[in-house]
């Protein structure tokens, strides 16, 4: 699973910081950009496997995160 963050989205801080601590063996990176300025620009968002996650808020967001992560992990299973 692919996790990625924009250096500008001002989102992203507390949020990356929890999702490392979390879960260090999934692939979660800052990048300089993920082509999504619109949203990028208005709410703390992420990329999960190239699918868009946008919230109000980091804890929402991060609460989407992972429900997506243990989603894909109970598919795994």
């Amino acid at each position: 699973m692919k996790i990625r963050f924009c250096e500008h989205n001002k989102g992203k801080g507390k949020v990356y910081r929890r999702l490392t601590e979390e879960f260090p063996d999934l692939n979660i990176k800052v990048k300089e950009c993920i082509k999504q300025c619109s949203a990028c620009r208005e709410m703390p968002m992420a990329t999960v496997d190239k699918k868009k996650l946008t919230a109000r808020d980091g804890d929402e967001l991060y609460n989407k995160i992972v429900a997506a992560i243990r989603m894909k992990q109970a598919k795994e299973e």
